[in-house]
């Protein structure tokens, strides 16, 4: 299986650059609901992700002037974690392995330029409708049965 089946290309993510201030950054994700987003260089390179938490923390820390959200650079802010980019000619088998631990996989090309992300949920729904359930069924009513002694 081939990982562009599952791709929300770039122009369709929601994403900031680095160079964002923590007010750009707040207003563009304002009325989204995701807790995690792919941080870029303005080349498209992609850099890492930040979270509300990051976000938060970062507000947390800033002196009580009414200019350092405007100051305040995005690439200033501590990130607790970056998700993994995966290249383009990623397997499914380490595309598994990425959706286990993260809640998207972001994709670059062979120059490292971002193309977009795998959602876990796109890939759970494959596996969904092409598993097959009927011996998920047995299989479950198998293990439930106490061994014989």
């Amino acid at each position: 299986m081939n990982l562009l089946f599952f791709l929300t290309p770039k122009q369709d993510v929601l994403y900031i650059y680095e160079d964002f201030t923590l007010r750009q950054a707040l207003e563009k994700w304002a009325n989204q609901r995701y807790a995690t987003i792919p941080v870029l260089r303005r080349d498209g390179k992609y850099l890492g992700t930040i979270s509300e938490g990051d976000l938060l923390w970062g507000i947390k820390s800033l002196p009580e002037s009414a200019s350092a959200w405007e100051d305040t650079p995005i690439a200033s802010l501590p990130r607790r974690k970056d998700y993994k980019a995966v290249p383009v000619t990623t397997g499914m088998t380490e595309l598994l392995r990425g959706v286990l631990d993260q809640n998207f996989v972001p994709v670059v090309d062979d120059r490292d330029m971002f193309i977009g992300i795998v959602r876990r949920t796109s890939v759970l729904d494959y596996v969904y409708r092409n598993f097959d359930h009927e011996e998920l069924v047995q299989n479950a009513g198998r293990r439930r049965r106490a061994p014989a002694k």
